[in-house]
This record gives structure tokens, C-alpha cells and sequence, in this order.
């Protein structure tokens, strides 16, 4: 485990971003269980009462800080061991989980969906990330977290409404999370490189910061400093796709951005480097199974 270099980390912070990010609570009499399928990455915060996993949870990455003193230590093998109020769990869907109450317990839960870029950065992450005490550790986010999701009476029906604002506070919830893991020596070695490759890391940022460019394998290959079929194998083997997908799914991530600000599907389409609307529309409709403007009204149809 190392400690990641905060420029590094700011980058990685700024590149995390999220498609869906829905906040609910649930209320757990003594003895419920709260289901986190695999598949869906989570984020609980304990806002009152004791609960347990099932399995236990002592794997993945346990941040424990003190209190009184603030100082952190970092256990990656953990016993198993209760979350209480002020604890932070998140997975990230790679196995089911199921958090059990102790006690009455009020959990604040975000169903989170990461953007395809954001993927690549959270898949060297542990699963599942334990912060116990980041209240203490992050009391401005852990505030906002026991401040959301629904409540009965509705404390802000405007804002409870409004999906935007709500996914913009989950990420910050979220983003907490992860500098609190990042930061203080809980990350593996090399992260957050996209890749252990530092010329592969060279063509990645370069499909971000230019991604309506024509991309093609040749001219990736030469930002690379590879010949075309070493690349391509490189990139495949490293990123998990080929260098074609992997432009796909930073330019549909871009659009969801592009779309949710308000910018038409022609603009979007353009300043992405689709030759046409009807191009974008089908690519974009392969990867996300909804055109620009369907997606777009589903987004705001996303409940608080």
C-alpha cells in the first residue's frame, strides 16, 4: 500500500463522475438486512445505529481513524468488525454484500452509477472500502451525507427533486470517500494510472483532452510511440478494449455531460466529431440502449 501523490490523486478526482447518483434512506429494525447486489456500487453511510456484513467484513480495505487523536491506520485484512454511526462503506458491486442492523439503524444509501471513463479509474480500487469515524476524518461531507435522501415529512421537496443537485452531492459524498482511502495509504501501488504502461497512460490522455479528434489506431499508435500492432495488442491487453471502444465510451461520457448542460444533440454530435446526427444517435443508443433525447428525460425523471 502506498500513498498517492496528491497531484495525481486531483486528477483522479476530477475525472470521477457519475451518471446516476440516487440517495435513499433505510430505516433497519434490529435484526434487517439491507441487500447490496453485486453489479451495483454502493455508498452507505451510517447516520444512527450498529450494523454487520454478510460475509463479514474483513476484506478489501479498512481505513480505522481515532477520534480523539485523528490518527489513521490502515488495514487491509480487517476482522470482522460493526459499522457504526459516522462510518462510510462503499463497494463497488464485485461480489453481493448485505449489512445486517445490531440495533435500530438509519442508513443514508447512494446507488451509484459511474460515467465509462470513471470506470476505468475505480477498477484498481479494493472491494469493498471501510472508513470508520469519517465523520471525523471528512465532517463537512459526512454532514451533507446524513443530510440526504428522502425524509417524511420532506425537509426540501425542491431540492429532494431536482436530480442534478442530488448527484452533484453524492459525488462529493463519494469523493470524500475516496480521497480519505487515497490519501492516507490505502491505495495499491501505480494507482491511479490508467495503465502500467506510461506511454498507454500518454494515449488515454490524449483521447481525453481531444475527444472529438479523429482518432484512428495509426495516429493513437504515434501519440504512443508504437508501431499500429504492437499497440493495439498493448492496449487491449492493458485497458481491458480496444482502442476504438475505449474512444466510444470517453466520447458517450462526454455526451451525457454535453446533454445534461443543456446542449442540443447537433452540437453535441459535432463538437464530438460525428459526421452526422444519426451517427452519434446510434452510437450513442448502443451503449447506453436510449437515444440523446431519450436519455436525457430519463435523467430527469431520476428520483432523489
Amino acid at each position: 500500500m502506498v500513498t498517492t501523490v496528491p497531484s495525481a490523486l486531483t486528477r483522479v478526482l476530477d475525472g470521477v463522475d457519475l451518471t446516476v447518483g440516487v440517495a435513499r434512506r433505510a430505516a433497519l429494525r434490529p435484526g434487517d438486512r439491507l441487500p447490496l447486489p453485486a453489479g451495483a456500487a454502493t455508498l452507505v453511510y451510517i447516520a444512527e445505529g450498529t450494523v454487520h456484513g454478510h460475509p463479514p467484513l474483513n476484506t478489501g480495505c479498512r481505513l480505522d481513524v481515532d477520534r480523539v487523536s485523528t490518527l489513521i491506520e490502515v488495514d487491509d485484512r480487517p476482522a470482522d468488525t460493526a459499522l457504526t454511526v459516522g462510518d462510510a462503506f462503499l463497494t463497488l458491486g464485485r461480489t453481493a454484500f448485505a449489512l445486517e442492523a445490531d440495533e435500530q439503524a438509519d442508513l443514508v444509501v447512494f446507488d451509484l452509477e459511474f460515467s465509462d471513463a470513471a470506470r476505468t479509474l475505480v477498477a484498481g480500487m479494493p472491494d469493498p472500502i471501510t472508513v470508520t469515524a469519517f465523520d471525523a476524518l471528512e465532517p463537512a461531507a459526512a454532514a451533507l451525507a446524513g443530510s440526504m435522501g428522502p425524509t417524511d415529512p420532506p425537509g426540501s421537496p425542491a431540492r429532494q427533486g431536482d436530480p442534478l443537485i442530488c448527484r452533484m452531492m453524492a459525488k462529493t459524498v463519494l469523493l470524500s470517500v475516496i480521497r480519505a482511502w487515497a490519501s492516507n495509504g490505502c491505495a495499491p501501488e501505480g494507482w491511479p494510472s490508467a495503465s502500467p504502461d506510461p506511454f498507454l497512460d500518454r494515449v488515454v490522455a490524449a483521447i481525453h483532452e481531444q475527444p472529438g479528434r479523429e482518432w484512428t489506431v495509426e495516429s493513437l499508435a504515434t501519440v504512443g510511440a508504437m508501431s499500429r500492432s504492437a499497440f493495439a495488442e498493448r492496449f487491449r491487453h492493458a485497458i481491458g478494449r480496444s482502442p476504438a471502444d475505449y474512444v466510444t465510451e470517453v466520447r458517450i461520457d462526454v455526451a451525457k455531460g454535453m446533454l445534461s448542460a443543456g446542449r442540443s444533440v447537433s452540437e453535441t454530435s459535432r463538437e464530438l466529431g460525428y459526421a452526422s446526427d444519426e451517427g452519434f444517435s446510434r452510437a450513442f443508443r448502443r451503449r447506453t440502449g436510449l437515444t440523446p433525447s431519450a436519455w436525457r428525460a430519463s435523467r430527469a425523471a431520476v428520483p432523489v
